[in-house]
């Protein structure tokens, strides 16, 4: 029992992955620090919601609808509403109003529900829309392309399209592969190394700052339901 994920990538350069979810029988889970920010459609009792999702800059306790499936976009970092600054939504969010079992409604225009499947082609539309937009400067960046701007203005820039610092983005992501890793049973001073953490303690600071668990904890599965996709499925 708890909370079951299956996500996968996508081929988008607008979109990091879409991922879907049943909860079963939690009420809660640990929420994990995150870089992105997403919309999220779900329907519990027969009742459909759809949401902004923001950044996530530490670990927490969120409460879960029991029941419930979601369908969930994380959006590509360096992309952001038009109608609502990234930097607005870091932890935090927002409910979308007038959301029905079909459609949903985001800036201004009512659009059709995705599944899984369908959403490239929602991600598609909302930026010939102009719903979605994206700073290219951050794009380079994260692929390591310089550009002929000063750092000052690279910061800024980077910190107005995803709500972070890149040093944030940096040690976010560097602790969700983390855990990942340790939960798929990796040797600690394996990830150590590999990741540049100082030691040990170093690890065990981050991951309680960023994922809420401690490397005992993901390697035996246990501590609650966590909003973590670990081998595809997260037990309470």
């Amino acid at each position: 029992m708890g909370l079951r994920f299956e996500t996968r990538r996508s081929d988008s350069p607008w979109v990091d992955s879409v991922w879907t979810c049943t909860s079963e029988r939690v009420t809660e889970m640990t929420s994990v620090a995150g870089v992105r920010w997403g919309l999220v459609f779900w329907e519990q009792a027969g009742v459909a919601y759809a949401g902004v999702t923001g950044p996530e800059t530490r670990t927490g306790t969120a409460p879960v609808p029991e029941g419930a499936t979601f369908t969930g976009i994380e959006f590509a970092l360096g992309t952001s509403l038009r109608a609502v600054p990234t930097a607005a939504l870091v932890d935090g969010g927002i409910v979308l109003p007038d959301t029905t079992s079909r459609t949903f409604r985001i800036d201004g225009a009512r659009l059709e529900t995705p599944g899984p499947d369908d959403a490239e082609a929602l991600v598609e539309r909302l930026v010939r829309t102009g719903t979605v937009v994206r700073d290219p400067l951050v794009a380079d960046v994260l692929r390591g392309h310089d550009r002929a701007v000063s750092a000052r203005t690279v910061e800024r820039r980077f910190r107005a399209a995803t709500g972070l610092t890149r040093g944030a983005v940096r040690q976010i992501e560097r602790a969700r592969v983390a855990a990942e890793r340790l939960g798929s049973g990796d040797k600690t001073a394996d990830v150590v190394a590999d990741l540049d953490y100082f030691d040990e303690p170093h690890l065990a600071r981050a991951l309680r700052a960023y994922v809420g668990r401690t490397v005992g904890q993901l390697r035996a599965g246990v501590g609650g339901a966590i909003a973590l996709d670990l081998d595809q499925c997260v037990t309470s």
